[in-house]
């Protein structure tokens, strides 16, 4: 259990199972370089949609959410330059992430601002 912007944060909360991911540049056999992602690791959590916005691009509309993500702390998520690097799977769903937070600075709680429908991270 933990607290979350004046709310307590309880497992049942934390019931979706997401998926954090890194970028690999890998090599194929004629030297090109590719980029892949790789699992780095699974966790209980909880998405809670933000706002969305639509906009013309390339002469196509797209639409994308912000998300406000709610995990229990790792250290993993310690550094926000390398978790801004990484993106959350849940399900075909991807978020890229834009900002992780440690509540109060306790250790037991993280919110990640991330934004789904623009990218694939």
């Amino acid at each position: 259990m933990g607290i979350v912007n004046g709310f307590v944060v309880r497992s049942g909360n934390l019931r979706r199972r997401l998926t954090f991911q890194t970028r690999q540049t890998t090599q194929d056999t004629l030297g090109q370089q590719s980029t892949t992602w790789v699992d780095a690791f699974t966790v209980w959590g909880e998405i809670d949609a933000l706002t969305g916005r639509e906009l013309i691009a390339a002469q196509a509309v797209q639409s994308s959410v912000t998300h406000t993500i709610t995990v229990r702390y790792r250290s993993e998520l310690q550094v926000p330059k390398v978790v801004a690097a990484m993106r959350i799977v849940y399900g075909s769903r991807i978020f890229d992430i834009h900002a992780a937070m440690n509540e109060d600075e306790r250790n037991r709680v993280v919110s990640i601002l991330a934004e789904e429908g623009l990218s694939d991270g």
